[in-house]
């Protein structure tokens, strides 16, 4: 059988749209369907058939038209706004139907009388772009109507728009009487945020406090991430108690993601829930619910915004690393080269590893004087030693300790800088001077969760281990998400282990084997056995593990008391650990 030829042709594409259509349902359904139904016959139809347009499909509350010409698809979305704002006029506000609209000419597939392709896609984005009665076209139909018609347009620039691999440049039409509107604010180069208001959904005016103190806290978490771009308190707020679009809300303020939240009582307990939402795209990055007993309100205050605080760091680092990915290098910038590096690194192998050097590297001959690229070098350096990538493990400590101090006085406030410092230091057994770092890490932002493992890590192997385990629990708390958790909790029971808490060891021990942490399972292992229970000590490091951890060539755990690492050894080989995984994971 011959496959039937596909018939394309040029066009210009009308996508229309009823702003708030939910919310007008939902106060009146039948008078709104009743009123679109009336526009829809009365007025948009025959403006369409009037300017050689067709129909392609209603839905509930929009439209997709089609015209063979750009300037009659203009004129005719031009007369519709208009018509729309007559038949409003004896309205109450409440009840006037507005519609955004968005046009776009190109080439389309048609198929049983409707039409596909990237074209259609592209006009119900600019659909979404455009104002309440407003609408915006995209540069190639500001071009073919230039001059043709008595209209004006305002540039809004270049626009990323949803799913679309390349920007399109936009334009509003300006109606008349209405002053230029300004290009929209151009996106910041570090992930940029706006917290708005959180709602207060609980009938209960007390509670509207609570809400308004969890965004001010949330706001000033976020800031102390100097990778971060946030909105002030006082911007955000301008959007309190208003039924936003979240698209608007980023066009407006000039961020990629918006954070939104409620809190709601019930009885004596408190629901707090929040949804991170890429602006351009619509798209959910993180959602949460957090319920608690209503007690301690400045308590539940501070460990809610813990919680979200500390999801929200690895989302937008993951998303930003996506995003990045669309892109060419040659279109990198040197924060583009250190998030695309921390992408890498996060994934744990080698290869990634290399990758992310490079990166880090590419960054910094970008930008000599962005601390984050010396940051990322340090920590890309230092990890390569510890994991046994590096051919030169002693060399890289030291160039990723240099690396780490020049970040530091490029931006003495950036906790990273000294939590890449730390690092380096403990690996080349400086431990008073990594616990100072790491100190000065949590200090300088006590959410950052990374923040919290290091100062465990620091005092597990300086001979400390019983302190050890609240920072590394708040780390678990702060960053329930992160992508090494295993190895966070592999090290939580290895404090738990030090302190002679073996219970505790091996529960911690078994969460990180579930995560195919291999040195979770020998501190697994080594705790089963000193508890005791050595037939199951021998089972939870079986041959096919040590075959694994034996190929493994880690730095070993940089211990200030030899006796602390002995003592390690000891109940690995009471668990029947041969000789050469021991020295691979202590």
């Amino acid at each position: 059988m011959t496959r039937a030829k596909v018939q394309r042709r040029l066009t210009a594409i009308l996508a229309a749209d009823v702003v708030g259509y939910s919310g007008l349902v939902a106060a009146d359904e039948a008078g709104t369907l009743s009123q679109f139904a009336d526009h829809l016959r009365d007025l948009i139809t025959p403006l369409v058939a009037e300017h050689d347009g067709r129909i392609i499909k209603t839905t509930g509350d929009g439209l997709l038209v089609e015209f063979a010409s750009v300037v009659n698809a203009l004129q005719c979305a031009i007369q519709i706004q208009a018509g729309v704002v007559e038949r409003n006029a004896p309205l109450a506000i409440h009840r006037r139907l507005e519609f955004r609209m968005g046009l776009h000419a190109a080439d389309v597939v048609i198929d049983s009388g409707d039409i596909f392709g990237e074209g259609v896609n592209v006009a119900a984005r600019l659909e979404g772009l455009a104002d309440p009665g407003g609408i915006c076209v995209s540069a190639r139909v500001q071009e073919d109507t230039h001059g043709r018609l008595e209209v004006e347009f305002d540039d809004l620039g270049e626009q990323m728009l949803k799913n679309m691999p390349r920007p399109v440049r936009v334009y509003q039409v300006r109606r008349d009487g209405a002053p230029p509107r300004p290009a929209l604010l151009a996106l910041p180069d570090k992930p940029s945020v706006a917290v708005l208001p959180f709602q207060n959904r609980s009938g209960d005016p007390e509670q509207e406090y609570f809400a308004d103190a969890i965004t001010e806290d949330i706001v000033t978490a976020l800031s102390r991430w100097r990778w971060f771009f946030v909105i002030g308190r006082n911007s955000s707020f301008a959007y309190k108690d208003r039924d936003v679009d979240v698209a608007q809300v980023g066009r407006e303020l000039g961020v990629r993601y918006v954070l939104q939240g409620s809190v709601r009582k019930l009885g004596r307990r408190v629901r707090v829930t929040a949804q991170l939402i890429e602006a351009t795209s619509a798209s959910n990055i993180w959602a949460d619910s957090f319920d608690r007993q209503l007690e301690d309100l400045l308590a539940l205050q501070d460990e809610i915004t813990e919680q979200v605080v500390g999801a929200i760091e690895p989302a937008m680092l993951h998303s930003e690393g996506a995003r990045i990915a669309r892109k060419d290098l040659k279109d990198f910038n040197a924060l583009d080269c250190f998030q695309r590096g921390m992408w890498h690194m996060n994934k744990v192998t080698e290869p990634e590893y290399r990758l992310a050097l490079t990166l880090f590297r590419e960054a910094i001959a970008r930008d000599p004087d962005l601390a984050l690229g010396h940051i990322g070098l340090a920590r890309a350096l230092y990890g390569g030693a510890v994991y046994g990538w590096s051919t030169e493990a002693l060399t890289d400590l030291m160039a990723a300790r240099e690396a780490a101090h020049t970040a530091i006085r490029l931006d003495p406030r950036d906790a990273y800088g000294y939590f890449a410092s730390s690092g380096a230091s403990l690996f080349l057994r400086r431990h008073g001077e990594a616990l100072t770092e790491a100190r000065k890490t949590v200090a300088l932002n006590p959410n950052f969760g990374f923040g919290h493992f290091r100062l465990g890590q620091v005092l597990i192997y300086a001979g400390r281990p019983g302190e050890a385990i609240a920072p590394i629990e708040r780390s678990l708390r702060y960053s329930p998400y992160d992508p090494q958790q295993g190895p966070m909790l592999s090290l939580l029971a290895l404090a738990h282990y030090h302190a002679g808490q073996f219970e505790d060891a091996i529960r911690h021990a078994e969460s990180a084997t579930a995560m195919r942490d291999v040195r979770g399972a020998g501190i697994l292992a080594a705790s089963l056995a000193r508890s005791g229970r050595l037939d199951e000590a021998r089972r939870a490091f079986p041959p096919q593990l040590e075959q694994l951890a034996a190929g493994r060539q880690m730095r070993p755990g940089p211990y200030a008391r030899e006796s602390d690492r002995e003592d390690f050894i000891e109940g690995l080989r009471l668990a029947g650990v041969g000789p050469v995984v021991q020295k691979a994971i202590s």
